[in-house]
């Protein structure tokens, strides 16, 4: 998982829009390559956490959500940038309760904290920030290719992604060493592949 947060004088926001800045998912991967250099190099500041599988799946040990760990996550971002005017995707059903709970973990007080879903697509900072952190998955999911062969965009919705998992737990008897055992649609392939259930047994 990689987060992202990013830094503009208020002054610099309304350019973002001009140079083609929207929710990442809306760009080709080679625009996203040029706008994330570009972002990276103009911006006052930025900084990323990615999130290793290892942690993501600790955090059932330590008894906290997804959720919860991208709380935490997106709260060391903003207290690194302290920036005056906070704007966060929310990742919780309920928006304004995720904006809370960053906003609790914080070591000092913006002037402004806006908690919304979809905030990728209404508010161009967050759509650099989108850019710049799905840049940075690609070239994570890049170099894994390189590794491991063509895996498909591992996303649950990708059947490629789902098939090479099949295949490799038949091969190897175990999950790929990058995905995190705690993805459900892992846990049931395993069940199925390894310890012999059916896969029926969990719709």
């Amino acid at each position: 998982m990689v987060i992202c947060g990013i830094s503009f004088l208020k002054s610099q926001l309304k350019n973002l829009s001009k140079i083609g800045v929207k929710d990442s998912k809306k760009l080709n991967p080679d625009k996203r390559t040029k706008l994330a250099y570009f972002l990276k190099q103009n911006c006052v500041s930025y900084k990323i956490a990615i999130v290793s599988v290892n942690e993501i799946d600790e955090r059932i040990n330590r008894k906290i959500t997804l959720n919860r760990l991208e709380e935490l996550k997106m709260a060391e971002i903003i207290n690194e940038l302290r920036a005056e005017n906070i704007y966060i995707d929310a990742a919780d059903v309920n928006e304004k309760r995720f904006g809370i709970s960053v906003s609790k973990l914080l070591n000092f007080s913006p002037k402004l904290i806006i908690s919304e879903h979809k905030a990728d697509e209404k508010y161009p900072i967050v759509s650099a920030a989108s850019i710049v952190a799905k840049y940075e998955r690609d070239s994570i999911i890049a170099r894994l290719r390189a590794i491991y062969g063509d895996f498909g965009s591992g996303y649950t919705s990708d059947r490629k992604t789902v098939d090479f998992m099949r295949h490799w737990i038949i091969k190897n008897k175990a999950l790929p060493p990058f995905v995190r055992r705690s993805w459900e649609t892992a846990r049931n392939l395993e069940e199925e592949l390894i310890l012999n259930k059916k896969i029926t047994d969990f719709l």
